[in-house]
């Protein structure tokens, strides 16, 4: 039906990825991935509820500040499905994801002071080096830079 409310609400997939600054590839991933959904029209195209907006505003958001979408997803999981996220639900998963970011800005805090000393080995100058190594003992616990990358 042309004149009906709820269609008039969809938006095509050009449509979101026009609001949402996305490739049309893009909106396909999120879908494909499980973080949006779709309906599909009587004529087979995508027809998404006006809520994906939302949803895609929140997953931008989140993967720039390195959140993967694999939690992304566990977090879209928790709300109801035809519901546009609300602030509340905003501050529940970003709350979630604050202690994940601290660990990271903390690593990058390390890795940046000590970029150009050393590459986390040892290997540059074993007298100088802030993350001295002796002996290779941190061998035992496994390959790659054991002192800057600790998690």
């Amino acid at each position: 039906m042309p004149g009906n409310p709820m269609r008039l609400a969809e938006l095509s997939v050009g449509d979101v990825a026009r609001r949402s600054g996305l490739a049309v590839s893009a909106i396909h991933f999120y879908e494909a991935e499980g973080l949006i959904r779709s309906r599909r029209s009587a004529g087979n195209q995508r027809r998404y509820a006006r809520e994906v907006l939302r949803r895609v505003a929140i997953i931008k958001v989140a993967q720039r500040t390195g959140i993967p979408l694999k939690t992304i997803r566990e977090a879209f999981k928790a709300l109801p499905a035809e519901r546009t996220p609300t602030a509340a639900d905003w501050a529940k998963m970003s709350s979630l994801w604050k202690e994940d970011l601290e660990r990271r800005i903390d690593r990058l805090t390390r890795l940046r002071d000590h970029l150009t000393d050393c590459i986390g080995c040892g290997c540059l100058s074993v007298r100088d080096c802030p993350l001295h190594n002796p002996w290779d003992r941190l061998a035992e616990q496994g390959p790659g830079p054991r002192l800057l990358d600790p998690d």
